[in-house]
């Protein structure tokens, strides 16, 4: 894994040749072209360096670990060939504005190399950060039906004091209005809306309880475990980043006209990941009783919410059903 004391070394030299570099260009003086190239040719040798190290530093991490190194280093060496790449075309020029905006351009070698520290440094902890962005997206949804409202049912309400008469409106507000943006519902559709708030909220205190669950298991990680647990951590990040996806679905299908059967079907397969990710819990060493009771608490909003959904299923065939006897 990456050695934080080396890498802070290296981020100095790469920030510190970097600083040299401009450097020469800064203080008004014409450097020579024999200086311009040992100076570049120097700067190279140490980003190589950096890149071997880099590349040494990928041994033993996972898909999810990898990535970061990767882009983070990325990052580094795009900063650099930028700062190359200005240093060179500077050299000769009389242009004063270019030489100014040198600082700026080391400046970004600078913040690049200082990300580097922030590069997670085991697997364990690259896949519990993965996960915590899913429990951000999560949140963004929960944020989204928390705006949901339902319709009026007064008509008086839309001639109310603070609404603007149709003399007082501009053409934008012709244009655009809550009713457009369909974030108004029907009292069954804000029953719906108000269970998948809560198959939101018990699923969020699900991935929450996981990404404890894994922290604490950073012990377990070790280099003679021929990358099994590694490979099952990967294996559950993919599986909560599936549960993300289908909330987003439902989080869209909440819209009118709802889609009820799309919203069925992520329910389903929310299920289905949960009751797998659980299984995989449940293959470590460790074991937590508080992931094992807010599966439980999701397993049971969801088991309300897709029984809400078969009754307005049904209530919706009958409805149909109804109007094609009395056109008959």
């Amino acid at each position: 894994m990456i050695l934080y004391a080396t890498l802070c070394w290296v981020r100095l030299v790469i920030a510190s040749s970097a600083c040299l570099t401009a450097g020469m260009l800064w203080n008004g003086e014409s450097p020579q072209a024999k200086e311009v190239e040992e100076n570049v040719n120097s700067y190279f040798n140490v980003l190589q360096g950096f890149l071997l190290l880099s590349h040494g530093s990928t041994v033993g991490a996972g898909p999810t670990l990898s990535s970061s190194i990767h882009e983070s280093v990325k990052h580094v060496v795009d900063c650099s060939f930028r700062l190359m790449k200005e240093h060179v075309s500077l050299y000769g020029s009389h242009n004063k504005e270019k030489k100014l905006s040198m600082p700026q351009i080391v400046g970004a070698v600078w913040e690049a190399c200082s990300a580097l520290k922030k590069v997670p440094p085991t697997n364990v902890t690259a896949i519990g950060r993965a996960m915590t962005q899913v429990a951000v997206s999560m949140k963004d949804v929960l944020r989204e039906l928390n705006e949901l409202k339902p319709a009026s049912s007064n008509p008086g309400d839309e001639t109310s004091d603070n609404t603007p008469s149709k003399a007082e409106s501009t053409p934008e507000d012709d244009d655009i209005s809550d009713d457009d943006l369909g974030s108004d519902l029907s009292p069954e559709e804000m029953k719906v809306a108000q269970l998948a708030h809560g198959v939101v909220s018990e699923t969020l205190v699900v991935i929450k309880e996981l990404i404890r669950t894994i922290t604490g298991m950073l012990k377990l990680e070790t280099p003679d475990d021929n990358g099994k647990f590694v490979g099952s951590l990967e294996k559950l990040l993919r599986m909560c980043q599936g549960v993300g996806a289908e909330i987003d679905e439902v989080g869209a299908c909440l819209y009118p006209p709802q889609e009820i059967d799309a919203i069925k079907l992520a329910l389903e397969k929310m299920s289905s990941r949960i009751n797998e990710i659980q299984q995989e819990v449940e293959s470590f060493p460790t074991s937590s009783e508080p992931f094992h009771e807010a599966c439980s608490g999701l397993r049971t909003v969801l088991k309300e919410m897709e029984a809400q959904l078969n009754c307005l299923s049904a209530t919706e065939l009958t409805t149909k059903m109804q109007n094609v006897a009395v056109i008959n």
